[in-house]
């Protein structure tokens, strides 16, 4: 990344250019990108690029190859719309359920399994919409556990999550509530002090942190996590990825990172085929040999569980299963 320090998301292809991210020969292709698939790098991922083709720019910067559909590719592999009683809500398993309240991100990974559905518009639930969907909990007495997801629940302002914490943490069958969050490595000067008070409850709370590499784990990371250590447990979850992390080497340096962090390795996920993502790609079986290479080379604080999304919304299961 060349020396400028940026003050603002960049969001546009003409952008990413102006900040020495791609070249200005590509920006028509990656504008033709962003017109289907949204475009965000913070200042602080932008901190990290070296190139667009380092473990942190392919995750983050856009390529023509996203436009590229193979056939085995879905527009919703998770095959959440099946599986959504009410908007926002989404139910695979009889005793936890997930509750997207905005389909917004501070970046968007080039990977992601949502990327039709999420981008700067927000998909954000209205009042009405969200009582709704809290309305459904608390009428669904299976529902142990509930899922903060989206997008992004971080990008919340800290009044509007404490509030929806404080909803959940009222409703008596609900003893787990578990946020899943790029923001601390990604955005983490979002995380104030005021944005951790926020997650206040008296219910067990879960923090799974989305990261991929090592090097995501910066100094203003580091602070981030420390704000949200002493309001959650902090888990890891990370995907597979072609060119960012397939070698033991860089799993095992993501894995300590985490550990370092106060973070424990929880997913490590085979990629979803969502549209356009094809070049992440990593075999199942090449995947399973880098797992099995980390035995003994990390203790049993750094193993998360290697695990594939089933078809049809069956849910996660372990890769071995199904390899």
């Amino acid at each position: 990344m060349p020396e400028t320090t940026l003050s603002r998301t960049l969001r546009s292809a003409s952008e990413l250019a102006e900040a020495g991210l791609v070249a200005p020969a590509e920006v028509a292709a990656l504008e033709a990108v962003a017109s289907r698939y949204a475009i965000a790098v913070t200042p602080a991922v932008a901190a990290l690029i070296e190139t667009k083709d380092d473990p942190i720019g392919l995750q983050y910067v856009p390529d023509a190859a996203e436009l590229v559909t193979l056939s085995d590719e879905l527009d919703d592999p998770t095959a959440d719309a099946p599986f959504t009683p009410v908007k926002g809500i989404v139910r695979r398993y009889p005793d936890r359920a997930l509750l997207k309240p905005l389909l917004a991100c501070p970046v968007y990974c080039r990977f992601c399994f949502r990327r039709e559905v999420v981008g700067p518009d927000g998909g954000l639930l209205t009042e009405a919409e969200l009582r709704e969907a809290i309305a459904w909990l608390a009428a669904t007495p299976e529902v142990r556990e509930v899922i903060l997801t989206g997008g992004d629940p971080l990008m919340l302002s800290p009044r509007r999550l404490a509030w929806l914490v404080g909803e959940l943490s009222r409703i008596p069958h609900v003893e787990i509530i578990r946020v899943h969050t790029r923001v601390p490595v990604a955005d983490p000067e979002r995380v104030t002090e005021a944005l951790a008070a926020a997650l206040e409850t008296d219910r067990a709370l879960y923090l799974c942190v989305h990261a991929n590499h090592a090097r995501e784990f910066s100094d203003k990371a580091a602070g981030a996590l420390r704000r949200l250590a002493g309001k959650a447990a902090l888990l890891g979850q990370s995907v597979l990825l072609r060119g960012v992390n397939d070698s033991a080497a860089a799993l095992e340096d993501l894995f300590r990172a985490m550990l370092r962090h106060r973070v424990k390795p929880y997913y490590l996920h085979q990629l979803d085929k969502a549209p356009g993502t094809a070049r992440f790609r990593v075999e199942p079986a090449e995947g399973l040999r880098l797992v099995a290479a980390l035995r003994g080379r990390l203790s049993g604080l750094g193993q998360p569980s290697y695990v594939v999304e089933t078809a049809g919304g069956g849910g996660k299961v372990p890769v071995a299963w199904v390899a």
